[in-house]
């Protein structure tokens, strides 16, 4: 009898869709059996990108072009190198693989690094000025605003002698989503350069130890966030050059700061002259033919993940930002998407809907095979699935029968406090919805916590700062203001994120800005704004004028992350839970030696306020949202030192417990210290 999958012996509601998990699982492993038997490893398979576009000859003194373009009838290349004659230079077809090709030689045409150049392909949609799909590099003409791809070819190769970082999880992930372009204050485009300079020191001193990069690969919108991609293999050329990338990321490993980057193999973008649509003049190239190769609610279009010649174009991309830019891991944007053919616009309420027809099951075994050759790549690499279905197994190994992620966004959370924040009083709020929301998950499935990211930004959305504090953010930050909704609003805000880093997961996300209270939304230039860049920035001289309130935000956060670190909070699983007063809105848990006390009751303070606690002995403050340093009224003595003492519980147990001022709106957190 075969052995059970690891999945389904750890957890029996998975016992009824056993059959469907086995044959997902067979489906992998028959697939990774042929990718090895044919290329001797899923390593080795990955190197589309070291034979397809441009690549050297030395031996016969000239470059290779490549290309896939099955239905094509003619492709022809051309550009600076042969005064852009469409079709002096025709290239020629392998009919068994589909792959066009033409040997350049260096006598008679050389190539110059920065040259530009297009294919023209002649196919059953007419003929068409494109760019490859494997191209390094594509740039913008500022006149035209057309693309062209460009022969990138520098004189030295980026020097990567000494950069051995790895990434160490094992204590918790604090992670720093962050976009290259609005991460300046400047009205404008920020570079590489700029982030690398400006933006990185301010990352260290905060404390997280990761980034998370949105935008990278070539996008044709900038107003589309970098989701909507269009060149897979080419690095925004709006933020810079790929070496100027490359340093970006090498000074983050030299500050031990691990870079993930935000993949997009959900979608591409629908756009005919930059993108993948039609490459070969077939409707169903990279994506199915019809709707089936639409993302109608992104407007967009979808790879065909059961084609073998797509998987290998994905696979090689996963392989070439690590090994060419030395990325730490991938946050795989879109997963639900991916997963099922509805693309998650379902409610999924019963187990049937992870198992129906409805799953993709070409995606799940496409995400099993990037997962496991990221982590063949670099055992330590970390892979993030955005996916707000639930898909069980998705941060469980392949070898399991999961789908291999370390870790899946809580993505119920920010959910949960919008809806919070907008419908439920203050004087409402229920410490057992919190707290099941903050811990809903399997013990042992890698999770992200965040309360807000990028999502809960962009226009038409609004921060948590921005709900608590309205227009009051714009006149009352000072710190010599005094404004009742702007101390709520602060108190909550601090509290809001303490609770969800210490209890969502194993690692914690931020959006750059968000730590602070970033006023307003994030709305980059488009027609409708004129534009501007005025939303499309980040204003760090707020958090660091001292004045500001802003300032006591990002000093909260500062303190938070190191304390977490520390502590090690997001590395030993599950808080326990030692109280849940739910009349008084008091919430009391431990993770190893800290004690987290959240009042969330607006304002109902209890002296002498008896809590229990894991361990008798003497317990002193460690940090308070209510500290004067975080903008708030220090109503508790931080020197004070509190003696347990015992008493019997209902259930006749005899445990230790503390006197404490319980402060109304505020969280403190406890340390056991020894007499």
């Amino acid at each position: 009898m075969a052995k059970r999958l690891a999945i389904i012996e750890k957890d029996s509601w998975l016992e009824p869709v056993e059959a469907e998990l086995n044959y997902r699982h067979t489906l992998y492993i028959d697939h990774l059996a042929d990718i090895e038997a044919s290329s001797g490893s899923i390593v080795d398979y990955a190197n589309g990108y070291r034979y397809f576009g441009f690549q050297r000859d030395d031996r016969n003194g000239g470059w290779w072009f490549r290309e896939w373009l099955p239905a094509a009838h003619e492709v022809y290349i051309f550009g600076d190198f042969n005064g852009w004659d469409r079709k002096s230079l025709p290239l020629f077809k392998n009919p068994t693989n589909g792959v066009w090709s033409i040997f350049l030689s260096d006598r008679d045409v050389p190539l110059v690094h920065g040259m530009l150049y297009k294919i023209l392909v002649v196919g059953d949609n007419g003929t068409h000025e494109r760019i490859p799909a494997w191209t390094t590099r594509a740039v913008q003409d500022d006149a035209t605003k057309n693309f062209s791809a460009q022969f990138w070819n520098p004189a030295e190769p980026f020097d990567w002698q000494g950069d051995g970082f790895r990434v160490n999880a094992s204590e918790g992930l604090f992670i720093y989503e962050c976009h290259v372009g609005m991460a300046q204050e400047k009205l404008g485009v920020g570079t590489y350069s700029e982030f690398a300079e400006v933006v990185l020191p301010r990352i260290k001193a905060a404390g997280y130890n990761a980034i998370q990069i949105m935008g990278i690969a070539e996008h044709p919108y900038y107003g589309s966030y970098g989701y909507h991609v269009s060149s897979f293999f080419a690095p925004s050329s709006r933020f810079g050059t790929p070496e100027e990338l490359k340093a970006l990321v090498r000074k983050a490993h030299d500050m031990g700061i691990a870079v993930i980057m935000d993949l997009v193999h959900a979608h591409y973008v629908k756009n005919f002259a930059e993108g993948l649509n039609e490459l070969d003049g077939s409707p169903n190239h990279y994506s199915l033919a019809g709707e089936a190769g639409d993302q109608p609610y992104w407007d967009s279009k979808i790879f065909d993940y059961g084609k073998r010649e797509v998987q290998h174009f994905l696979l090689s991309n996963v392989k070439y930002w690590i090994e060419e830019f030395h990325f730490d891991g991938y946050r795989f944007d879109g997963v639900t998407s991916m997963l099922y053919y509805h693309h998650g616009y379902t409610d999924f309420d019963c187990r049937e809907k992870y198992f129906d027809a409805g799953v993709n099951r070409d995606a799940i075994t496409y995400l099993r095979l990037a997962n496991h050759l990221v982590h063949a790549l670099r055992p330590d690499a970390v892979t993030i699935a955005e996916d707000v279905s639930g898909m069980p197994g998705i941060s469980a190994p392949e070898e399991d029968g999961g789908l291999g992620f370390n870790y899946r966004l809580a993505m119920g959370i920010p959910d949960f406090w919008i809806k919070m924040l907008k419908e439920v009083p203050d004087e409402k709020w229920n410490v057992w919805d919190i707290w099941n929301v903050m811990c809903n998950r399997l013990a042992d499935a890698g999770t992200v916590a965040y309360c807000e990211s990028h999502d809960q930004a962009m226009q038409g959305d609004q921060t948590i700062a921005f709900r608590l504090l309205q227009t009051a953010m714009y006149d009352s930050m000072h710190t010599e203001s005094e404004n009742a909704a702007v101390d709520r609003g602060m108190a909550l805000h601090k509290m809001i994120r303490l609770v969800t880093a210490s209890l969502g997961g194993q690692a914690y996300l931020n959006f750059m800005g968000n730590e602070f209270g970033h006023p307003e939304w994030i709305d980059f230039p488009r027609l409708g704004n004129n534009w501007s860049y005025q939303h499309a920035r980040r204003q760090w001289s707020l958090v660091d004028n001292k004045s500001l309130r802003y300032h006591a935000l990002g000093e909260f956060d500062r303190a938070m992350i190191r304390l977490l670190e520390r502590y090690n909070q997001l590395g030993q699983g599950f808080a326990r839970q030692l109280a849940m007063y739910d009349g008084d809105q008091v919430m009391v848990y431990s993770h190893g030696d800290l004690v987290y006390v959240f009042n969330w009751n607006p304002s109902r303070s209890v002296p002498n306020y008896v809590i229990p606690v894991p361990e008798a002995g003497k317990y002193k403050i460690i940090l308070s949202t209510d500290e004067e340093r975080f903008g708030g009224y220090e109503r508790n003595e931080l020197t004070g030192e509190y003696f347990s003492f015992n008493r019997k519980d209902d259930d006749g147990e005899v445990r230790p417990y503390l006197r404490i001022y319980n402060v109304c709106r505020t969280a403190t957190i406890y340390k056991r210290v020894e007499e």
